[in-house]
Order: structure tokens, then C-alpha cells, then sequence
């Protein structure tokens, strides 16, 4: 499913990005090599990233 029409971002991109990445769905877009476009994607993204980093900390998956 995509989060993020405009930049073409799927959900398991995002999931990915949230484990490699810290910050808010601005700096993720970054490291993706993008950035928010019509911004109605910010608040689906920061409930996944904060879901995505909540499930990883729990399964031992997140960076140190």
C-alpha cells in the first residue's frame, strides 16, 4: 500500500526507514531522498513510524 502518493512510498519502505532512521516523518522522507509534497500523508506516517519503532524496540530489532 502506498503512504505517500506523490513520492510513491510504500508502507515497507517506510517500516524499513523507520527502523534505520530517527526523527519525524520529515526527516525519514530525507533519508528516503524526498520530502513531503501535499503533506496529507504526515499524519498516516507519523503513526507508522512511531507503530513501526514501538514493534521493533519490543522484538529487540531497533538500533542501539
Amino acid at each position: 500500500m502506498y503512504i505517500c502518493v506523490c513520492n510513491a512510498i510504500r508502507e515497507c519502505e517506510l517500516r524499513d526507514a523507520a527502523r534505520r532512521c530517527p526523527g519525524d516523518p520529515d526527516a525519514v522522507y530525507e533519508a528516503l531522498g524526498c520530502r513531503p509534497q501535499c503533506g496529507q500523508c504526515l499524519d498516516d506516517a507519523a503513526e507508522l513510524l512511531i507503530a513501526e519503532r514501538t514493534r521493533a524496540s519490543a522484538e529487540g530489532l531497533a538500533p542501539a
